[in-house]
C-alpha cells in the first residue's frame, strides 16, 4: 500500500505528537507511524515534570514556547496541565547560594526565594536543617501515564491518522517503508528516540548517542503532599544547565561530593513529583549502548531513602519500580538534522524531552534546525 500525505511523523512519543499537533494546526494532512500499540517508552517512564525554568539561558525561549504549547494542548485535549511550579529546598549554604545567584540572574517572575519557614510549609515537613529555598512558578506538571494517550486520542479526533504496530525499516527522500506498508510524504519528521541508531546510525555515531537508563519508583503519597507536587534537590541544581551556569555551582559540586557521595556515584538527580496514584521518585543515570534490564536494588533503596528523608516520610510504601530509558549524548541535548531535503531527524538526547517537545516541534515546522 502507498499513501500520499503532506507530513509523515515517525514515532508516537511526546515529541512526535507535538510535531503532529503543530502540523495539524497548519492545516496539513498528517500520518503518524508507531511501532508499539500503546505508549510504553520514555514518554510515560518519566516524572511528568516540565522544568521550564531550569533550562539553560539559550534554551529558555524554546522552553517557554513549549510551555505555551503544553497549556494550549492540555486545554484542547482535556489533559490536566497543572501549574504548581517547583519547590527547591536548600539544605546547605552552597545550595542556597546557587538559588540566590540564579534568582538574581532570572528575576522574581521566574524564581521566588523562600525563607526557611516558608520552605518547610511548602514541603510539609519539619526539616529544621533547611536554610531556605525557592519556588519556580513557571514550571508545569502533567501525569506522564495520561499525557501521550490523551494527546493521541485528541489528535486523532482532529484528523491525525495513526498507524500502530508498524516498525519503520527505512526512510529517505519522503519514502517511508515499514513492516506493513510503504508511505510517501512531502515531508518526513522522524522522532525515533532510542531507536535512532537503527534508523540513522551515522547520525547516532556522529553525536555518540547512547542510551541512559534510570531507576524509578512510584510510592504511596502522604496526605500532606498533593498530586501536583514537584520538588528538586541539590543534585538537580548541579545537573540542570540553568542552575549549573551560576558562579556558585562549582562550590555546590564540591559540597555534594562531601555530603552525598553515594548519590554522585550513581549520577543521581534526586527529585519527586506527584500523580494521582502516588509520588514518582528517582532517579539514577547509567549509560550503555545495550543496557541490561536489571535494577540495582542498592541504587533503588538509596534513592528511596534519600527521597524519604527529603520529604519527612518515615516508612514509604513502594507501589511500582521500573527502569526508564532515553537517548543520551555527551555534547548536546538536542539533535535536529536533515539527512535529505524531505527528512528531518529530531532526537532529544537528555532527560528534557517532555519539557521542550512543543517548542522543538514549532521550530521544526518553521524549518529551523538547532544543530
Amino acid at each position: 500500500m502507498t499513501t500520499d500525505t503532506d507530513l509523515l511523523v515517525v514515532g508516537g512519543g511526546i515529541l512526535g505528537l507535538a510535531v503532529a499537533d503543530r502540523a495539524l494546526r497548519q492545516g496539513l494532512d498528517v500520518h503518524l507511524v508507531e511501532e508499539d500499540h500503546r505508549p510504553v517508552g520514555s514518554s510515560i517512564q518519566n516524572f511528568g515534570h516540565l522544568c521550564i525554568t531550569g533550562q539553560a539561558d539559550d534554551h529558555l525561549d524554546l522552553a517557554l514556547s513549549s510551555r505555551a504549547g503544553w497549556l494550549r494542548g492540555g486545554a484542547e485535549s482535556g489533559l490536566r496541565v497543572a501549574r504548581p511550579g517547583t519547590l527547591v529546598p536548600a539544605a546547605s549554604p552552597a545550595e542556597l547560594r546557587v538559588l540566590e545567584e540564579f534568582a538574581a540572574h532570572r528575576g522574581p517572575e521566574q524564581v521566588r526565594m523562600l525563607t526557611p519557614a516558608q520552605t518547610r510549609d511548602a514541603l510539609g515537613a519539619d526539616r529544621q536543617d533547611l536554610l531556605g529555598g525557592a519556588h519556580l512558578p513557571l514550571d508545569l506538571r502533567v501525569d506522564p501515564r495520561r499525557a501521550a494517550p490523551r494527546l493521541t486520542a485528541h489528535l486523532q479526533h482532529k484528523g491525525l491518522r495513526v498507524h500502530h504496530g508498524e516498525r519503520v525499516l527505512s526512510t529517505a527522500e519522503g519514502a517511508v517503508t515499514t513492516t506493513r506498508a510503504t508511505y510517501r510524504a512531502e515531508r518526513v519528521v522522524a522522532c525515533p528516540g532510542t531507536g535512532i541508531d537503527g534508523l540513522f546510525p551515522e547520525i547516532a555515531d556522529r553525536h555518540r548517542i547512547t542510551r541512559c537508563t534510570l531507576a524509578m519508583a512510584l510510592v504511596e503519597r502522604p496526605a500532606h503532599l498533593g498530586a501536583d507536587t514537584a520538588i528538586l534537590s541539590g543534585t538537580s541544581l548541579a545537573r540542570y544547565d540553568g542552575f549549573a551556569a551560576v558562579p556558585g555551582a562549582e562550590e555546590l559540586r564540591r559540597d555534594l561530593a562531601d555530603r552525598e557521595p553515594e548519590l554522585l556515584a550513581c549520577d543521581a538527580n534526586l527529585m519527586v513529583t506527584g500523580i494521582d496514584r502516588g509520588l514518582l521518585v528517582g532517579d539514577s543515570h547509567a549509560r550503555h549502548d545495550s543496557p541490561e534490564p536489571f535494577l540495582d536494588a542498592r541504587v533503588s533503596s538509596l534513592l528511596l531513602t534519600k527521597a524519604s528523608a527529603l520529604l519527612g516520610i518515615p516508612e514509604p510504601r513502594v507501589i511500582e519500580r521500573w527502569q526508564g530509558c532515553y537517548s543520551d549524548a555527551p555534547d548536546t541535548h538536542l539533535v535536529l538534522e536533515q539527512p535529505d531535503p524531505a527528512t528531518t531527524v529530531a532526537v532529544v538526547t537528555s532527560g528534557i524531552g517532555m519539557t521542550l517537545a512543543f517548542g522543538i516541534a514549532e521550530r521544526i515546522l518553521a524549518g529551523a534546525l538547532l544543530t
